[in-house]
């Protein structure tokens, strides 16, 4: 796997550029394009799709996460986004709680549209404080005790 101080997978970056070309993005004009390499090296890319009925959009990140999904992987170890912003933008909220479901320490790249800004990260520092939920059947701690109130007297 590369580090995110090597720069991002050509592959990935040729991905996510033709997945931003492929955008359908008629009503914000705002193009994402985002690739990811499952663990074992399968490349899945996704562009935002909008809709008329804004909440039914789907982001890029998301439709990539859906790829790899569908074809069966359940990790990858890198993700780009693509976007034409300088500085490129970041995932969206729901996105990032999305990426962070199968790979919270891969290493993220956020590309402008030529590649002259690069900015490297990784899903979980984009997401601290992230939710996370034990799937069914498996055990996860009890919470703890909320601490004493200390304005309460015995």
């Amino acid at each position: 796997m590369s580090g995110a101080t090597d720069g991002p997978p050509a592959a990935l970056v040729a991905a996510a550029l033709d997945a931003w070309h492929n955008a359908y993005a008629p009503y914000s004009g705002f193009r994402v394009g985002a690739a990811l390499r499952s663990v074992d090296g399968r490349v899945f890319a996704g562009a935002n799709v909008e809709n008329a009925s804004y909440g039914l959009g789907r982001c890029a990140e998301q439709s990539a996460v859906q790829a790899m999904a569908t074809a069966g992987a359940r990790s990858f170890d890198a993700v780009v986004v693509v976007t034409d912003h300088d500085p490129p933008a970041a995932p969206c909220g729901a996105c990032r709680q999305v990426l962070i479901e199968f790979a919270a320490d891969a290493p993220v790249w956020l590309l402008n549209l030529d590649g002259s800004v690069v900015i490297a990260t990784s899903v979980a520092a984009l997401l601290p404080g992230a939710f996370h939920l034990a799937p069914r059947g498996t055990t996860r701690p009890a919470a703890p005790a909320p601490p004493d109130d200390p304005g309460e007297t015995p």
